[in-house]
């Protein structure tokens, strides 16, 4: 059963759109990162799916059934600012999560803290550093045992060893319990290592959705004359351009034209070229 879909979704404030006509499914037990810049509307995408703010217009789906209010008992949300009850030590948090959650594993929560290298499980959260209360929240998070994780810039916090700590976690959550993961973030290296499912979101709207290995293999990056341009087949989607040479990100392309080198984009280069012309149309249609 799909773990999260959205048709036609839409969040709007006051006279802005969060989010508008955002349509997509997701496929289950895979990780899927969701990218965009500051303000593109990706946290509250989550927090919709989560059942923590009601769409304007649309509606999402969590295992078949619309998100009403309240969060699904298989989903798990851990948000960006971390909301954890800061006078109690790990320990008491534990317990307290676990009298609030009809199904809970503390042995899991256990599992997850025993693997993590700083986690003292009798000092308060209010005490620990702020990647230290990112890894104890997605501990905290794992204990609902959740068939879709959603993380709100889990990564952000972290340094690199516990980056690989809590990436190493979430893999074995997907390959032993066949959890689908839903993961914003920055880090764009850092999920590529990780992710199966790309989903691009800018100025609210979805800009790219679709299993990572086909989507890079669908964009060709061109490099070659400042004139010639005409001379390329397929979809522009972004350029560069410098009095030597133009740079290309090309969706769809055909026969690499005389004179013109092409490669296949990574992750970074990919989202770089599609934010980068969404910025360009803004900046457009504010000079009209």
């Amino acid at each position: 059963m799909t773990p999260l879909s959205a048709t036609a979704v839409g969040k709007r404030y006051r006279d802005r759109w969060a989010v508008r006509d955002c349509s997509f499914t997701l496929p289950e037990g895979k990780v899927v990162a969701l990218i965009g810049p500051n303000g593109a509307g990706k946290s509250t995408l989550l927090r919709m799916a989560a059942g923590l703010v009601r769409p304007t217009t649309g509606e999402l789906r969590t295992f078949g059934a619309p998100v009403r209010g309240r969060i699904h008992p298989d989903v798990s949300f851990l948000a960006q600012d971390r909301p954890l009850h800061r006078d109690l030590t790990v320990r008491e948090l534990e317990r307290f999560c676990a009298a609030m959650n009809d199904r809970w594993s503390t042995d899991r929560v256990h599992e997850v803290l025993g693997l993590l290298a700083d986690v003292d499980l009798d000092a308060k959260v209010g005490t620990l550093s702020g990647g230290v209360v990112t890894q104890v929240a997605i501990a905290m998070a794992l204990g609902r045992l959740p068939r879709l994780l959603l993380l709100d810039e889990p990564l952000a916090d972290l340094d690199p060893l516990a980056r690989d700590e809590t990436l190493r976690i979430i893999m074995t959550e997907v390959a032993e319990r066949e959890t689908t993961v839903v993961m914003s973030s920055h880090l764009l290296a850092d999920l590529r290592e990780v992710c199966d499912h790309v989903l691009l979101v800018d100025d609210g709207l979805v800009q790219v959705d679709g299993d990572i290995e086909e989507v890079l293999a669908r964009h060709r990056i061109l490099v070659g004359p400042p004139t010639g341009e005409s001379t390329v087949e397929g979809t522009l989607v972004s350029a560069t351009r410098t009095q030597r040479q133009s740079t290309l990100l090309v969706r769809d392309a055909g026969p690499v034209p005389e004179g013109w080198a092409d490669s296949e984009p990574d992750l970074e280069s990919l989202a770089m070229g599609y934010l980068r012309a969404s910025r360009e149309r803004r900046a457009s249609a504010r000079r009209r």
